[in-house]
C-alpha cells in the first residue's frame, strides 16, 4: 500500500481525548498523519485546558491528504463552522470522493458543509435531530460511501478501526497489539 496521508484539525476548545488517540492509532496502523491549527501560534488549548503542539497551519495543502478528520469539542463545531475555507474544503473532499471523518461534535460539522446528506451517519446522543440530511444509525461508528462518523468521546477506539477499515487496513492486527478484545472492546 502507498502512502495515506491524513490531516487531523484541531481548534481552540477541541475534545484532547478523541483527537490525541486518533492521531495514535492511526499513526500506529501506518498512515502519517498531521495535525492542522487555524491560528498562527502552533500551540492549540483543548477542552480540558490540555495544549497540544499541531504540526502545521490550515491552508490549501490539506487537499494532498486522503483524508481528514474532524474531531469534537463542545465549542469547536461552530468555530469550524464559521471557517470559510476549511468548509469549502470539506465540501472539495467530498465532492473528490476523498475520505471526510467526523466524530461528536464534528458531526454537526459535516452536516453543515453538506458532506453528510443520503449516508449513514451517527453522533452524539441527542444528534438525530441535529443531522437531519443522513440516516442516522445508533451504533458507535459507521462508515458509508467516503464517511466514517462516530458517537463522541467514548468511542475513538472504534472510530479509528473504521477508518482504517475505510482504508483498507486491517484494525484486526492494532486491536491484537492494544489487547482491545481481551479488554471486552467491539
Amino acid at each position: 500500500m502507498s502512502e495515506v496521508k491524513a490531516a487531523v484539525m484541531m481548534m481552540d476548545g477541541f475534545e484532547e481525548s478523541e483527537t490525541v488517540q486518533i492521531v495514535d492509532l492511526l499513526r500506529r496502523a501506518g498512515v502519517t498523519v498531521h495535525t492542522f491549527r487555524f491560528q498562527d501560534d502552533p500551540i492549540v488549548t483543548g477542552m480540558q485546558k490540555i495544549r497540544v503542539r499541531s504540526d502545521l497551519r490550515f491552508g490549501e495543502d490539506v487537499k494532498k491528504y486522503d483524508l481528514i478528520v474532524v474531531p469534537g469539542g463542545r465549542t469547536c463545531a461552530a468555530k469550524f463552522i464559521a471557517e470559510k475555507d476549511f468548509m469549502d474544503t470539506l465540501k472539495w473532499f467530498n465532492e473528490n470522493n476523498k475520505l471526510i471523518c467526523g466524530m461528536c461534535s464534528g458531526t454537526v460539522v459535516l452536516e453543515e458543509a453538506g458532506v453528510l446528506a443520503g449516508k449513514k451517519a451517527t453522533g452524539y446522543t441527542g444528534y438525530e435531530e441535529k443531522l437531519k440530511s443522513a440516516e442516522f444509525v445508533h451504533e458507535a461508528a459507521v462508515y458509508d460511501k467516503n464517511v466514517v462518523t462516530s458517537q463522541g468521546p467514548a468511542t475513538p477506539y472504534p472510530f479509528a478501526f473504521k477508518i482504517m477499515e475505510a482504508l483498507n487496513i486491517d484494525p484486526e492486527v492494532i486491536k491484537g497489539r492494544l489487547l482491545y478484545l481481551e479488554a471486552g472492546g467491539r
